[in-house]
């Protein structure tokens, strides 16, 4: 796959997909796969197609019966328990949700109100600097306007400002119960590509935690082994920055397959060892790696690459550097080939699910405690293709790999606000049958349980170590609690619109 100017994705993929953000309706949760450009997204399946139509049909009926148009009821607490209420009635009852919460304003409102103080370490966003003029991030909704609706851009322009700090500080901060947010970073081979510089990063966190008054922002420092003088700039990450956190992408590249050889593995002992004992003495011990998430083409594309996004190479590294934390992103998963009911039926006889099933069962089958599954994109994809996969997704996780090495990030601002996400979370649960037929013990619990608790802020909290029976109160009374205090009593809501591609419709 050549790496085309036009963005994330090569010329025949684009001519497949659309700009999340300028087709279909406002649903609170997206009723088809949403991609950030990293992997395909696949076409509406028919039961997405019915979710989004019941959703429509209870929002008519709510919206009329609370006296609201349709629009303000779905950016509501109300709207946000309809999404869930037709999943649920599609694909079985997975979200913990009642019809009297879309019904009912005051009843969503008290439960939504009742949770917004819930400790949430989101641990993997972005956002792009303010002088990134890549537009081929925006290639799809250009490509989009001159070839199938040209009149797309007369009322919505397409503008990089989507992707950018003030958006990034509305969606995440205050369309969202998100506390504390750690931001991350991507390598390229290209230099210009750069979302954001380490230094740019580093000024982001400095700038957010000097406004607030608290540290509500935490930074990775991104790390490219092989490229040339990469050791050195480590060496000035720790002297420097002070990271919170090492961010690596093994396939080198996320774009495209590498065409400079940047690919690497984490045994690696002569190329990466030397750097571990780094870590260790550096001011985070915490190894971030991208994992999973190609084309569907990815076995001839990326051919010679693709398992370089297994975690094929993380047993022995884990095992060596006991004192670091190996955080696999993605959770590894590989990415969905077809209609993700395939890969349930999969789950469902052989207990398997790809690449993502290497990494839960790691700790077990090799003895080592730190190696994490961390959420972000994974978590809301299945979610979204289908809730019964997302439940038994996050049941292995908490049962093989155990609730205590499972992390919540979003990969926001890529798909909006973060809030369809925490909500689906909180509503989630493994069903009875899934839970006997596999033998797990542990269930998920109520939106506030200790599960979730541990998966949403407290596992975070301990890998970069922050302190929350002393540091959440703070939260409450600094700038940054009050310009949301401020915000919702302009009652803005969300705007319900998802930054990324989906699959274009046959």
């Amino acid at each position: 796959m050549e790496h085309k100017s036009t963005g994330w994705l090569s010329d025949k993929e684009i001519s497949q997909v659309e700009p999340a953000d300028q087709v279909g309706f406002g649903s609170p949760v997206p009723t088809q796969i949403v991609s950030n450009g990293e992997y395909n997204p696949l076409p509406q399946t028919e039961k997405q197609k019915q979710v989004e139509g019941l959703i429509k049909e209870y929002a008519d009926k709510y919206a009329k019966h609370q006296g609201v148009d349709r629009r303000s009821f779905l950016r509501s607490a109300s709207g946000m328990a309809a999404a869930f209420l037709a999943m649920n009635h599609v694909f079985g009852p997975v979200w913990d949700v009642s019809e009297a919460e879309a019904a009912d304003k005051d009843m969503a409102d008290e439960r939504a109100k009742k949770l917004s103080g819930q400790f949430i370490f989101d641990d993997q966003t972005h956002f792009v600097r303010d002088d990134f003029d890549k537009e081929g991030l925006l290639g799809l909704g250009k490509y989009a306007s001159e070839h199938w609706n040209p009149k797309m851009l007369d009322k919505v322009p397409l503008t990089l400002q989507r992707y950018k700090f003030e958006n990034y500080l509305k969606e995440v901060f205050l369309d969202s119960d998100t506390k504390v947010a750690l931001l991350s970073g991507a390598p390229f081979d290209d230099p210009s590509w750069w979302l954001l510089s380490n230094d740019q990063i580093n000024e982001a966190r400095a700038a957010i935690n000097k406004v607030a008054g608290s540290r509500r922002l935490f930074s990775h420092f991104v790390f490219t082994p092989v490229q040339d003088g990469w050791v050195e700039e480590v060496d000035r990450g720790m002297a420097e920055i002070k990271p919170d956190g090492w961010k690596g992408y093994t396939v080198g590249d996320p774009l495209s397959p590498s065409t400079k050889k940047t690919m690497w593995r984490l045994d690696d002992e002569k190329l990466m060892y030397p750097v571990y004992e780094k870590f260790m003495k550096s001011s985070s011990r915490n190894v971030c790696i991208h994992k999973g998430l190609l084309p569907l083409d990815y076995e001839t594309s990326w051919a010679g690459v693709w398992e370089y996004a297994t975690v094929a190479d993380l047993p022995k590294a884990a095992k060596d550097w006991p004192g670091l934390n190996f955080v696999m992103y993605h959770g590894a998963l590989r990415p969905f080939l077809e209609d993700p009911a395939t890969e349930l039926a999969l789950f469902e006889k052989t207990g398997e699910i790809r690449w993502a099933s290497d990494l839960a069962r790691m700790p077990k089958k090799y003895g080592v405690k730190n190696v994490y599954a961390e959420l972000g994109t994974t978590f809301a994809t299945c979610a979204v293709a289908n809730p019964r996969f997302a439940a038994c997704l996050i049941g292995m996780f908490v049962n093989e790999m155990g609730p205590d090495n499972v992390v919540w990030g979003t990969d926001s601002v890529w798909y909006g606000s973060p809030q369809w996400q925490i909500e689906a979370m909180r509503r989630l649960e493994i069903p009875d049958d899934v839970m006997k037929k596999m033998g797990w013990k542990t269930k998920l619990g109520g939106p506030d349980s200790e599960i979730k608790r541990k998966i949403f802020g407290t596992n975070s909290a301990r890998l970069y170590n922050y302190k929350v029976q002393a540091e959440y109160n703070e939260l409450g009374q600094d700038k940054l609690a009050r310009i949301k205090s401020e915000y919702e009593k302009e009652q803005v809501g969300r705007n319900n619109k998802f930054w990324g591609y989906v699959a274009k419709p046959a």
